[in-house]
């Protein structure tokens, strides 16, 4: 038997340490929320937005996100290996994501907008046509990417390499671009 939830704002709750398996959460907004070490396991959220809300080790296996924004959240080590593949599609605006892993999914065109992305792995994961744009990927890893025409216009701090990453078409701006050149122990002058 599956709970529903839907067609709410929910507004200061604490959620941490809470349990929902099966849960399907639809059309709610959800502001100032704390979902510290919550458990969400096979839970779907469809067209929801969280706003100003505590991500900090919560755990998704098998949860879905399908029209999901993720505003000014704190979002911090959270395996998305394990997601629901199935339903997703999610944006993160002005989002401060550390010391997750986005690995072994195929997450094209998702949106990490003006966020703070911290040691953050991207391994083997398709973000082709993702837009990272103005975002701060300090200490983040990718590795064996596809990063087909994704876009890091204003993004900084990020290290790509070329050759284990597929970056055709992708688009950098001017000075951060040079990074892509780390990868090859040359001294620029």
């Amino acid at each position: 038997m599956q709970d529903h939830i839907e067609d709410k704002m929910i507004r200061g709750e604490d959620w941490s340490e809470r349990k929902l398996t099966s849960f399907e959460i639809s059309d709610c907004t959800f502001s100032d929320c704390d979902f510290t070490d919550a458990d969400f396991f096979d839970t779907k959220f469809f067209d929801c937005v969280f706003i100003k809300c505590n991500f900090s080790n919560t755990h998704v296996t098998n949860c879905g996100f399908c029209n999901v924004v993720f505003r000014e959240c704190k979002i911090s080590g959270i395996i998305f290996g394990a997601i629901d593949k199935f339903f997703l599609a999610w944006e993160f605006d002005n989002c401060t994501i550390s010391l997750c892993s986005f690995n072994n999914i195929d997450i094209k065109k998702s949106k990490f907008v003006d966020c703070v992305i911290q040691e953050t792995d991207f391994i083997d994961v398709n973000l082709t046509e993702s837009d990272f744009s103005h975002s701060d990927m300090n200490r983040s890893t990718f590795q064996n990417a596809n990063l087909s025409r994704a876009n890091f216009a204003g993004a900084t701090n990020y290290f790509i390499d070329p050759t284990t990453n597929k970056i055709t078409k992708a688009q950098f701006s001017s000075p951060e671009v040079l990074a892509l050149l780390s990868a090859f122990d040359i001294t620029i002058l």
